[in-house]
């Protein structure tokens, strides 16, 4: 086995999923990150359908390297009900998505279709 250096890791991506029924603690949560984490990591759009490979409605936040310990632990601990799917950045979009992925709550399955060309 070849080990990879975990300096490949460009950034981090924290997809918080929800649905209809969990979309106000989605929203609530968002704002108490965007207070709690703010600098620390980049907040993209909230996403009230499935978008790319993502099977449930979501919004990401871009996490650079170097903050990853500090927003992912502040994650783990007040994620709450939602579930939060966390993957590098290295440039291999299907592996960091397929095979690098961390969960915090349930799991889910991918589109990764997307990937495939």
């Amino acid at each position: 086995m070849n080990p990879l250096n975990p300096t490949t890791i460009e950034s981090w991506h924290a997809h918080v999923y929800f649905d209809g029924q969990s979309r106000d603690a989605a929203w609530a949560l968002r704002e108490t990150i965007e207070k709690e984490l703010a600098g620390r990591m980049e907040m993209g759009r909230f996403h009230e359908k499935p978008v790319g490979p993502h099977p449930m409605w979501s919004y990401q936040l871009a996490i650079p390297a170097a903050d990853f310990p500090h927003v992912i632990g502040w994650l783990a601990l007040n994620h709450g009900a939602l579930d939060v799917f966390v993957h590098p950045n290295t440039g291999d979009e299907l592996r960091d998505h397929r095979d690098r992925a961390i969960w915090l709550g349930k799991s889910y399955a991918l589109n990764l279709a997307i990937f495939m060309g």
